[in-house]
């Protein structure tokens, strides 16, 4: 059975994840407006890999035990007018969910939960890896500056990546 403190921060950060998708879905409509169908593709990756670490989540909760609480997801807000601001704001957003992770993984080790803190694991390298993911394509947009042509082809760039369900813990 899992400790209900670190429960109640596992279904916190389910409806961070959940929050995480839903903002990536609204970035990624934004996307479609501009006609950046690479983007789009870009978003469409980390929509699927939000629901993918909030279903892990869920997924070990019920192993240990404990109750899965879903909560109403608040209405995402893209901030920024451009691709550049919009990543800014994504990697702002990756920063915080790394924050919430790491308090989650405090929690675990609070309550001395070896299990928790194992899983915890995987997710801490995967936060690292979407930061730095994330970073690479801000260094490109700052370098491409109001270069349209140089933007079309980060465009096309982006529009090959493709998903790989996680396998976590």
């Amino acid at each position: 059975m899992i400790n209900e403190k670190l429960e109640e921060a596992f279904n916190d950060q389910i409806n961070k994840e959940l929050y995480s998708e839903y903002l990536y879905y609204a970035m990624k409509v934004y996307f479609q407006e501009l006609n950046l169908q690479g983007f789009v593709n870009w978003f469409d990756v980390q929509v699927q890999e939000e629901r993918a670490h909030a279903v892990g989540m869920i997924d070990y909760l019920n192993e240990r035990g404990g109750k899965v609480d879903l909560r109403a997801i608040e209405k995402p807000v893209v901030e920024g007018s451009t691709p550049l601001e919009v990543f800014e704001h994504v990697l702002r957003h990756e920063e915080y969910v790394t924050s919430r992770i790491n308090h989650l993984a405090d929690v675990a080790e609070e309550v001395r939960d070896r299990a928790a803190l194992n899983l915890l694991d995987w997710y801490i390298k995967e936060q690292v890896e979407e930061e730095a993911t994330v970073g690479s394509v801000l260094a490109t947009l700052r370098l491409i500056g109001e270069d349209k042509k140089a933007l079309l082809l980060l465009d096309k760039d982006l529009a090959t990546r493709t998903f790989v369900a996680p396998v976590i813990g």
